[in-house]
């Protein structure tokens, strides 16, 4: 019974020690990764560089080592005139340590005050190696060793041949041939470090230069969102305030067509929910039908007679996107400022070339303006039943009007290689005029007529 308590009382033991032994190692794991948090941020906000080793001069301070035979013959008093010997072992260390720290940065590797350091090292070692010869001529190396970590391309091969030569000669001259070894270990630790640093430098530019993209791709996606919601949140809210102003009005004389307007209400509603998640997802694909039937809801609803007409060949589902946020922002202006009566709506196609144009009679922009373009009359080659040639022949000059949401479509149509041109018309009101290139031809969806457009009244429009 003794030996069998002792045993659980042993066993007891060594579990209580392997829990805290597992309780430390969490510890640990707890502070290192803390540790590395901490320097990854530490790093990131400057306050250490990001690339020690190679990446900095203390990755060239071991070589200093190859020194340790002179400075062994000082210390044992094998030199002569150790005291001078001392001077130039002094004065070539600290020389060698100021051009290693000023190596890796291209501002300082390339300034005066560096390669003044460099030349007089060369020739602290042409003087130390012909007066005493022996191990000081691994200061050769050493000297090699800098110019490869100062000197780049073009001017690397000549500057490493002449530092090879002197070597080369000047151990001949004290070590006779066998001194060659040491003009071969100079031109290798030249053209070696010289390659290594250059790579290490590549790399590094590249880094920077992933991470540049990388913000832009960024900073290129928060405002092809802020358009998208502009796009969709400015058409469909107006279209909201608008047909809730109407259903106020309808309400004390006609409450079956003020109900017809809050149905319309509650499905703009929806629809906009579910772009919105569209658009968010990033797989939101525009119909434009569906876009001029709300256009034509819109307009009615705030009292504008609206006229549409399509005709051409069918679009591909990109182009259609585009038209519709065309027609959503006009629309949205046309509601909002002009005052106009009617609104014109002509989207007309050739087997290249698609033209959307949007008229109002109202009273034009009210905003500041930008610098004019020329708007190239004519273009759709009588396509439009002499509609633009009558309104736009020849050239004429709109302003473009400075808010966001025409400049952000003037963006994609420009991006998707079309133009975006936008003005007060020559017969008055407000003309939006885009023109796409037609990608692709798609077959038209059941048989329905390019021209038809649910909801609206088909007829040509007006010259």
């Amino acid at each position: 019974m003794v030996w069998s308590r002792k045993l659980s009382r042993r066993v007891g033991e060594v579990r209580e020690g392997v829990r805290e032994a597992r309780k430390h190692q969490r510890d640990w794991k707890a502070n290192k990764a803390c540790f590395k948090a901490e320097y990854k941020a530490a790093q990131e906000a400057g306050e250490i560089h990001p690339k020690a080793g190679l990446g900095s001069g203390f990755g060239l301070l071991p070589w200093l080592l190859l020194g340790m035979g002179a400075f062994s013959n000082l210390f044992k008093g094998e030199a002569a005139n150790p005291w001078i010997g001392a001077l130039g072992l002094l004065t070539f260390n600290s020389l060698y340590v100021y051009v290693a720290f000023r190596a890796f940065h291209q501002e300082t590797r390339d300034a005066v005050s560096t390669r003044v350091a460099l030349v007089l090292m060369g020739l602290v070692t042409c003087g130390l190696a012909l007066g005493y010869g022996g191990n000081w001529l691994l200061f050769f190396p050493l000297l090699g060793l800098a110019t490869g970590a100062v000197v780049r391309l073009p001017h690397l091969r000549w500057v490493g041949a002449v530092v090879t030569v002197v070597a080369g000669a000047a151990s001949v001259f004290r070590d006779g041939w066998g001194g060659l070894d040491t003009a071969y270990a100079t031109w290798i630790s030249t053209m070696v470090t010289a390659a290594i640093l250059s790579l290490s430098e590549a790399v590094r530019q590249l880094r920077e230069a992933r991470e540049e993209l990388a913000r832009r791709a960024v900073e290129e996606e928060r405002l092809r969102f802020s358009r998208d919601l502009h796009d969709l949140l400015g058409h469909t809210l107006s279209v909201i305030v608008v047909k809730s102003e109407a259903a106020r009005r309808l309400a004390p004389r006609d409450l079956d067509a003020a109900l017809v307007q809050v149905c319309d209400i509650e499905s703009v509603g929806r629809q906009a929910l579910t772009e919105i998640r569209e658009a968010v997802t990033g797989y939101r694909e525009g119909s434009l039908s569906t876009d001029l039937d709300r256009a034509v809801s819109a307009l009615r609803a705030a009292g504008i007679e609206p006229v549409v007409h399509r005709s051409g060949h069918p679009l591909t589902a990109q182009t259609e996107t585009l038209l519709g946020w065309v027609v959503r922002e006009a629309v949205t202006n046309a509601v909002r400022h002009s005052g106009a009566e009617r609104c014109e709506i002509s989207v007309r196609g050739s087997a290249e070339r698609v033209l959307l144009r949007v008229w109002d009679d109202g009273r034009g922009t009210a905003a500041g303006t930008a610098p004019t373009v020329r708007e190239r009359g004519g273009e759709c080659g009588g396509e439009c039943g002499g509609d633009c040639r009558g309104e736009n022949a020849g050239t004429v000059s709109i302003p473009v009007v400075g808010g966001t949401g025409l400049k952000g479509l003037a963006e994609r149509l420009a991006a998707a290689g079309g133009s975006l041109e936008a003005g007060p018309g020559p017969r008055g009101g407000f003309v939006v005029r885009a023109e796409l290139p037609v990608e692709s031809v798609a077959p038209g969806p059941s048989g329905e007529p390019a021209g038809a457009v649910r909801g609206a009244r088909i007829d040509e429009v007006a010259g």
